[in-house]
């Protein structure tokens, strides 16, 4: 059953211009439909918000503003927006209309694709995407679903920039699964977004055409985030056997957790992948990966029906803007030669178009020379952070480079033992065929003694441990017969224990000999103090007053108490008694014992039993020492008389 039937928008014309004819899509924030441009007759794409968002004002304000950014950036490879407006609860885009399919509905019948398809596909993705940086525009949401493959073999990235709900991630939803498989582990982690959020999601989109499957799965949306957090992307090449070195190193490259490490943005990983394009042979090009779908078509030419094959790409680096610019468009076989002329006809020579190849052929003779002096004596350091020196040492004389003699090394707890931790210039770098790197290896962590500083000050003693490479860690106070106030007891872990550099070091810090704090309740403030500063501790009266036993003026609360033990200097805070509290005494007599002790109880009073002989086997009040109604100090004593 066709389910635009019914969907009330079909047949529609929103905003007195834009004719409704069919839904396309649906997605968490908006419904996407073909529509008739009514006033210029020309068929384009409606995003429709979907009107639960679109009551959210902000949310609105923040679509309009980047679609309208958006609609600002020109380039072959985005889809284009036309125009913004709403209707009522329907705020929409008109946007070009690619007649097609999604990269997802490719994977979905294909499986997995061949190597020169994968890259087809992934240049134009990346040239939108480098024009967008460069821009200053960044995706945020690059997935299969996101670039869409015309009829005519244009390659474009649709939803570029535009706003998306704050819990997408938090659903359970497939299409949110599908989402947050390309996330990259800043997003997730810290909510950042910068253009190499983008390389990292094209990085596991390459992944996932050259292997027909995600590099991270789960059966719930925190197990792939956990994953994209604490595991690297696999290399295709452990799913799918034979694929070449060159794209194990390109995803690598794209999906390394740190961001520090991939391609600042889409074009720089354009330009590697070119690269690794040029690298490849046509038989690992054209290779079929076992999870492809081998009898969708009949012949192999068939089988990449949907994506035109592209002619041989120029073996070599370009300069970014010629990049961004080259993978607008998939490349079509040329035209067969023309007919031969009739017999009897001889066509005559033409001077024109003679001038015109001498034009064609000095201007490929100038740019070769051109771009041989800017790029072509000039290569890149390949990755080598990481690898074992011997490693880095082959790569680097592999891709013709020098490596320098005097190798460096520092400790490092990022980087194992004996593996690469940094390099000059740094992997990436543009430098001379033929120039020299310097390795930077690491000696693993750097093991020391913890020192014994043991009777030392805490300052000197924090100093000791951060000059052997140390951390101080938490400071704990004890009383201590032997130590002098404020002098270091002893270290967690003890002096001369071996620890990795960096370890927390716990230290015990001396309060002296303890003090027993005297109890001073019930004295004038004056000698509860003088008691007190006899003894080494400090006096503090508070200024709130307590009802207490004593009488009013003199000391009626401490804290401590007495009998705590305090080091010498501490302080002791006392607040005045202002005498005790009055409260009425509740009348007792005739009940049962029981219930008068709990009522005399809950009064704040103490009780007392006076049984006498008569009462030792009685159970009812006969009298109580103050009469009911009378008041008294609260938790003064009462005595109830048994019988």
């Amino acid at each position: 059953m066709d389910t635009t039937l019914q969907d009330p928008l079909v047949g529609q014309v929103l905003d007195g211009r834009y004719r409704i004819d069919a839904r396309i899509a649906v997605g968490g924030m908006a419904t996407v439909y073909r529509a008739v441009d009514t006033r210029l007759d020309r068929v384009l794409a409606l995003k429709v918000m979907h009107p639960t968002l679109a009551a959210d004002a902000a949310f609105v304000d923040r679509f309009i503003r980047e679609a309208k950014s958006v609609a600002r950036l020109a380039h072959p490879n985005v889809v284009a927006v036309f125009d913004q407006g709403a209707q009522g609860a329907y705020v929409y885009l008109a946007m070009e209309y690619v007649a097609g399919c999604t990269l997802r509905d490719v994977l979905r019948e294909r499986g997995a694709l061949q190597p020169r398809a994968a890259l087809d596909i992934l240049e134009p993705v990346l040239a939108a995407l480098g024009a967008a940086h460069r821009a200053g525009f960044v995706h945020r949401d690059m997935k299969p679903e996101n670039v869409l493959i015309g009829d005519d073999g244009r390659v474009k990235v649709a939803d570029f920039g535009l706003v998306r709900s704050v819990d997408t991630v938090t659903n359970t939803t497939g299409a949110v699964l599908g989402t947050i498989s390309y996330l990259a582990p800043e997003q997730i982690e810290r909510g950042e977004a910068d253009p190499r959020v983008d390389v990292y999601a094209c990085g596991v989109v390459l992944y996932e055409m050259l292997t027909g499957a995600k590099p991270h799965t789960g059966e719930s949306p925190a197990q792939i985030l956990y994953k994209h957090l604490h595991e690297d992307i696999p290399p295709p090449s452990a799913a799918v056997p034979g694929l070449p070195v060159d794209l194990d190193e390109l995803v690598a490259l794209a999906t390394a957790r740190n961001p520090e490490v991939r391609p600042y943005d889409a074009a720089a990983l354009l330009g590697r992948t070119l690269q690794a394009r040029a690298a490849l042979t046509e038989a690992q090009l054209d290779a079929v990966p076992p999870a492809a779908v081998q009898d969708a078509h009949s012949s192999s030419e068939d089988r990449t029906s949907v994506i035109p094959r592209a002619v041989a790409s120029v073996p070599r680096p370009l300069p970014a803007e010629e990049q961004l610019n080259r993978t607008s468009r998939f490349e079509m076989p040329p035209p067969p030669p023309a007919a031969p002329a009739a017999p009897g006809r001889a066509q005559r020579p033409r001077r024109g178009m003679y001038t015109v190849i001498a034009a064609v052929i000095l201007a490929l003779g100038i740019g070769a020379g051109v771009w041989y002096i800017n790029s072509g004596q000039f290569t890149q350091v390949p990755l080598i952070l990481a690898k074992t020196e011997a490693e880095a040492r082959k790569k680097l004389e592999d891709a013709g480079l020098r490596v320098n003699d005097e190798v460096r090394r520092k400790y490092s707890a990022a980087y194992d033992r004996g593996t690469v931790m940094d390099s000059d210039p740094d992997q990436g770098k543009r430098i001379r065929s033929g120039g020299e790197v310097t390795l930077t290896v690491s000696l693993g962590q750097r093991i020391v003694r913890v020192p014994d500083v043991s009777g030392s000050s805490l300052d000197e003693a924090k100093k000791e441990l951060q000059k052997a490479g140390l951390e101080p860690g938490t400071v704990t106070r004890e009383f201590s017969d032997e130590v002098r106030r404020g002098d270091v007891i002893r270290t967690s872990p003890t002096s001369g224990t071996q620890r990795k550099s960096g370890t927390a070091v716990a230290i015990t810090v001396s309060k002296g000999e303890p003090v027993e704090v005297p109890d001073v309740t019930g004295k004038t403030p004056d000698e509860a103090r003088a008691e007190l500063e006899e003894d080494g501790l400090k006096v503090e009266i508070s200024q709130e007053q307590v009802h207490s036993e004593h009488d009013k003026g003199l000391v009626g609360e401490q804290s401590p108490g007495g009998g705590a033990s305090l080091a010498e200097g501490d302080t002791v805070t006392l607040k005045i008694s202002k005498g005790p509290e009055m409260v009425e005494v509740p009348d007792v007599v005739g009940m049962k014992v029981g219930e008068a002790k709990d009522e005399l109880t809950a009064a704040g009073f103490e009780v007392d039993e006076d049984r006498g002989f008569l009462g030792l086997f009685g159970d009812t009040v006969e009298s109580q020492s103050v009469e009911g109604g009378e008041e008294a100090a609260k938790g003064s004593t009462i005595t109830i008389k048994i019988r």
